[in-house]
């Protein structure tokens, strides 16, 4: 029996502004890899995979207070990068306007609602950036009763000091899991 009981798969903000443009991450094209194995491997095996993308309008406080213009709703730079691609028949895509998946969005009803109405237990997260996003969704799942699990090397921050801070942070406060990829394959391979 493995530890990662009625698993999800959510991937944050691996959009072509976070990957290619405006906010890019140097390191981000790294994580694509096995993000691309996660994906083959929880598609096979029936693991849900949740894409929580911004999606983003003009006068969001993000956009005007913070990282000017990305990810606005309907731009290329909004789009999930080509590597990645959700299957619009087995995944879920997600929009969100702030750092949180979850904040005012549909996200934890969709997590309840999964594994024939018993839902989620544990959320895997990968994706971008991992001291914003990855660690605000990561305290919300915390505080809605998910165990957490981290894809390490499916996650990045700006800086590398930011990226071993934030996962120290993410473990300590929130209780979550550490795993490299292919450990998390390996856990969720039926």
């Amino acid at each position: 029996m493995n530890f990662l009981d009625r698993p999800a798969i959510i991937l944050l903000d691996v959009q072509n502004d976070f990957v290619n443009g405006p906010l890019m991450v140097k390191m981000a094209k790294n994580i694509v890899p096995p993000l691309q194995r996660l994906v083959v491997a929880a598609r096979k095996n029936e693991v849900p995979i949740i894409f929580s993308v911004d999606a983003h309008y003009p006068q969001d406080v993000e956009v005007v207070r913070k990282w000017g213009n990305h990810a606005i709703k309907g731009t290329p730079g909004a789009q999930v990068i080509a590597e990645l691609e959700p299957d619009q028949i087995k995944d879920y895509v997600v929009e969100k306007r702030t750092y949180s998946g979850f904040f005012e969005t549909g996200l934890d009803p969709l997590l309840r609602s999964l594994y024939k109405g018993d839902g989620v237990k544990t959320v895997v997260l990968g994706g971008l950036h991992t001291q914003l996003c990855v660690r605000h969704t990561a305290a919300d799942a915390f505080f809605r009763g998910y165990q957490i699990v981290i894809a390490e090397d499916g996650v990045e921050a700006f800086t590398e000091n930011g990226q071993e801070q934030t996962l120290k942070y993410i473990e300590n406060v929130y209780n979550a899991k550490i795993m490299m990829v292919n450990d998390v394959i390996r856990e969720i391979v039926l």
